[in-house]
């Protein structure tokens, strides 16, 4: 029996990520763009009703919830070749249409109102499913919808499903860019909570990082948008070959992300893909073989996420799940394993097993494949959060240095308490040698007359 995953797509960049999702999974296995299975495609052995179900005509319909607080986005799927794909009672808009405004307050007070409206839908779509697994959110976390009403989201899910998996598949603003959104720190600061506290797995999608890939890996010299979410769709594919096609094992949600969480606050995933590539590029990998592929997973230039992790080398695995598609005989993997470990090309936690599982799952036959073998890293990392040069570090940074602008700026927040704290070394034989530490102790509060919420905060902590 097929366990249903329900996915949700928020905001503007949610729903752009989703779109090409789901023209990925229309793709590999065979369905058109009205959701009709072609006829090469009938006889076909894939589980499409994890992610799709049949409507009284036979077509088939993603399990998907389209939301956004305005609709140029929504507008834009409506006008493509896909419009007749998605279910329009799953397509909600904002009346008045105009936003959150790059605004976390704005989005979560929004959320308050319209939740009615959003459940409705989502109840209809997990009364509909005969055994639901979980959810799956897109959304980014620097924006308004995506992190304000995403954060809201989240909490509700907990409240409303708590025995369903919630997995995220966020994405983290550019670091090389300056943004023209000035709160896009405390969007991010806020919605990371959430994400801490009421998501199952949080699959981490750098921006910084996929335009550094697209650049380095596929000789793009600007990338677009479009490839860009190319690039988060392989991502988004390939981490559910193993539902869509499935084997021997990891044949639903819990069974991929059980081995990669040890604890539940542990959830932060980085993912790593090879070969890549695009309509555009030429093929850089010539030789695919299981221990070529695995090698490459470990190579700090192919992972989709900047930690600086190959400028801390104490930093190591807690957990690696690698899924390998294509014609693959066991023994090969066994032996790569093996190789792997002898060359010590991956060091693991001294708190646990080197725990580096691997999944064997079936190609689309459906679409040409130029290599032979590729894989996918699902791995959680100690650098994700805690090295300086982490991405959790640096959005704290940034909310510290914004401090400097002027407070007219940040009329939406209400900053209640910052406080320094430094510990420095002193010259006494006792301390002689010891580190400098810094310590940052940050409580944001947002404007009651904005939220009309109870009191709640986030408390986060830095240290150098």
């Amino acid at each position: 029996m097929p366990r249903e995953i329900i996915t949700l797509q928020l905001g503007q960049c949610g729903n752009q990520i989703g779109f090409e999702f789901w023209k990925q999974l229309c793709a590999e296995h065979g369905i058109s763009p009205e959701g009709i299975v072609e006829e090469f495609a009938t006889e076909g052995t894939d589980r499409k009703d994890v992610f799709f179900y049949q409507a009284d005509d036979e077509h088939y319909i993603p399990r998907a919830v389209l939301l956004d607080l305005e609709p140029r986005v929504i507008h834009s799927i409506l006008n493509s070749p896909y419009a007749n794909l998605y279910n329009p009672e799953n397509i909600y808009l904002s009346e008045h249409g105009g936003g959150a405004g790059n605004n976390w307050a704005s989005g979560y007070s929004q959320g308050k109102k319209i939740q009615e409206d959003i459940f409705d839908i989502i109840d209809r779509e997990a009364d509909g499913s005969d055994s639901l697994e979980g959810f799956v959110l897109c959304h980014s976390i620097a924006g308004g919808t995506g992190s304000g009403l995403g954060s809201y989201l989240l909490e509700k899910l907990n409240d409303r499903y708590p025995k369903k998996l919630v997995q995220t598949y966020s994405v983290f603003p550019n670091q090389d860019e300056m943004s023209d959104v000035v709160v896009q720190p405390y969007n991010s600061l806020l919605t990371l909570k959430r994400l801490t506290q009421n998501a199952d797995c949080v699959v981490v999608l750098d921006n910084t990082a996929l335009n550094r890939i697209a650049t380095d890996r596929l000789h793009i010299q600007n990338p677009s948008f479009s490839q860009i979410n190319q690039l988060v769709s392989t991502i988004m594919s390939a981490s559910t070959t193993t539902l869509r096609y499935p084997g021997y094992m990891n044949n639903d949600l819990i069974g991929l992300i059980a081995s990669l969480i040890p604890t539940p606050r542990l959830h932060f995933l980085m993912t790593g893909y090879t070969p890549l590539t695009t309509d555009q590029s030429v093929a850089s990998v010539r030789k695919t073989t299981v221990l070529d592929v695995m090698r490459r997973l470990l190579q700090p230039k192919n992972v989709m996420v900047s930690t600086g992790r190959e400028r801390q080398p104490s930093h190591c695995y807690i957990a690696i799940l690698n899924i390998i598609q294509g014609e693959v005989d066991p023994t090969q993997v066994h032996k790569s394993l093996q190789r792997i470990r002898e060359r010590k090309l991956a060091s693991f936690i001294p708190w646990g097993p080197a725990s580096i599982q691997v999944a064997l799952s079936r190609k689309s036959p459906y679409l040409p494949s130029a290599h032979r073998v590729s894989g996918l890293m699902m791995a959680n990392h100690t650098s994700i959060s805690s090295s300086p040069f982490s991405l959790f570090s640096y959005i704290l940074l940034q909310c510290v240095f914004i401090q400097q602008r002027p407070v007219s700026v940040l009329s939406q927040y209400l900053m209640i308490c910052i406080v320094l704290k430094l510990k420095l070394s002193h010259h006494s034989s006792s301390s002689r040698g010891k580190s400098t530490k810094i310590r940052f102790w940050i409580v944001i509060l947002p404007n009651y007359n904005s939220l009309k919420l109870d009191v709640f905060s986030s408390f986060y902590w830095y240290e150098l």
